[in-house]
């Protein structure tokens, strides 16, 4: 048993050898990618029938797989339509409803001081 040596000394490991034995990445890209087929283009799916793409970050529907969309989407174009046409015929209905509201407030509120006055008025003659 030394003194002042190392008891424990384990076993050098071999070196490794080269992780992989395929020279693909030795290859450029382009020759990788047609190797290994790297290129798989725009992401597809087919939800009920339906065929959808994916295209600059939206879902996209492929053309002629909706027969029936255009005729659906052409009513919800006309039914917004005549909603905010509703909308806007809310909002100014609301509108003249707070205009003649203030109006007769501030009517109410001059009426009120002229009645003050002439008590105030008729209390000083007595």
């Amino acid at each position: 048993m030394p003194l002042f040596g190392n008891t424990f000394s384990p076993k050098k490991t071999p070196p490794r050898k080269c992780a992989s034995l395929s020279n693909l990445h030795l290859l450029d890209r382009s020759t990788r990618e047609m190797e290994l087929g790297l290129e798989y283009g725009v992401p597809t799916m087919n939800l009920a029938g339906q065929s959808l793409k994916f295209e600059n970050g939206q879902w996209v529907a492929e053309s002629g797989s909706f027969p029936g969309d255009r005729r659906e989407l052409q009513r919800l174009r006309k039914r917004n339509q005549q909603l905010e046409e509703e909308n806007n015929l809310l909002r100014l209905k609301v509108d003249i409803l707070l205009d003649m509201l203030s109006e007769t407030t501030a009517e109410t509120h001059l009426m009120e001081r002229e009645l003050e006055e002439l008590k105030n008025n008729s209390r000083r003659r007595k």
